[in-house]
């Protein structure tokens, strides 16, 4: 399951891994591990 909320910005290829949330005004520029949070300019939160 991915979570995507307004105003995301990717930049180049990336992976996003499974069970993923992005947070609103989310900057993204590297792969995203499973299962954490992404908020504001690639701040990975686990859970």
């Amino acid at each position: 399951m991915l979570w995507l909320v307004l105003e995301q910005k990717y930049f180049g290829p990336i992976k996003i891994g499974n069970n993923v949330k992005i947070g609103a005004n989310t900057t993204v520029l590297k792969d995203i591990p499973n299962n954490v949070t992404v908020v504001e300019f690639n701040r990975i939160i686990t859970k």
